[in-house]
């Protein structure tokens, strides 16, 4: 199958349009598509969120052509590439044994289905909603189509009981609370690095009674407590990898190239 194809397929599911449109709404940066192409043709995928080292030996291992991540391959702009350096050593590896790279981000971060929106569905089973969604979710930056930063409702419960099913339901036993003990009828959440100033805002004026984001700074969470919010912190890799999985899971469905999924589990 040829990368044109697959991307196609991806592109269908998260399109890189969204990307483009956040970018230029929002004053963000990102650099999601086909970052590495080799020219060889697909005949094994590995889904990996992270371009890791691991993550390219897996690809080396199983004979994959390809490296679908969710955190682009490169990032900035990059002067050169050197393998005495992490970021030219593991292109150059990929370049050397025929490894074509797509990275899907802000796109899929924001696409319908997309991480931001299966990170508010993974905390409403966390919480034991098992019916289907029928209240109003508010967005903090919505798109065309999807967007990014969520509050809705959740079943009621502690955020300490929250936290002990958002542990179970991501698989994800470095989370932790602060403000255990408050009631919470109503969750905000936020993908990856979504812990800032205008998160924190977004979720007091909705009503919000938790934060749950990653990559909080001090301040963050200090502000929280005192404006009356919980805050439950996750890592950025088990905030992104479950949705992440479901979109290879969709992919794999969809498309007859084989494929497999990597993990860096150090980091869930």
């Amino acid at each position: 199958m040829k990368l044109s194809e697959i991307f196609k397929v991806a592109d269908d599911l998260a399109p890189k349009a969204l990307s483009d449109e956040y970018c230029a709404r929002y004053d963000a940066y990102d650099n999601s598509g086909i970052l590495v192409d080799t020219g060889k043709e697909i005949t094994k995928i590995l889904f990996s969120l992270d371009f890791s080292l691991s993550a390219i030996e897996k690809a080396k291992e199983i004979g994959a052509e390809l490296i679908i991540t969710h955190h682009p391959a490169i990032y900035g702009k990059i002067d050169g590439i050197r393998s005495s350096e992490l970021l030219g050593k593991k292109l150059v590896a990929c370049i050397e044994n025929g490894i074509s790279v797509l990275s899907m981000h802000l796109n899929l971060d924001c696409a319908v289905d997309g991480i931001d929106e299966t990170l508010m569905q993974g905390v409403r089973l966390a919480s034991g909603e098992r019916s289907e969604w029928v209240e109003q979710v508010t967005v903090m930056h919505p798109l065309s189509s999807g967007g990014y930063g969520r509050a809705y409702a959740v079943k009621p419960c502690t955020a300490g009981e929250l936290l002990d099913g958002i542990k179970r339901e991501f698989s994800m036993p470095k989370a932790i609370v602060y403000g255990g003990e408050k009631s919470i009828k109503k969750a905000s959440s936020f993908c990856g690095a979504g812990a800032d100033e205008e998160a924190l805002r977004f979720a007091k004026e909705v009503g919000a009674d938790v934060i749950i984001s990653a990559d909080f700074k001090h301040h963050l969470i200090a502000n929280a407590l005192e404006n009356g919010l919980a805050v439950v912190a996750l890592t950025h890799y088990g905030s992104e990898n479950y949705g992440f999985k479901k979109y290879y899971e969709k992919i794999s469905r969809r498309i007859g190239v084989s494929c497999e999924y990597h993990e860096d589990t150090a980091l869930i």
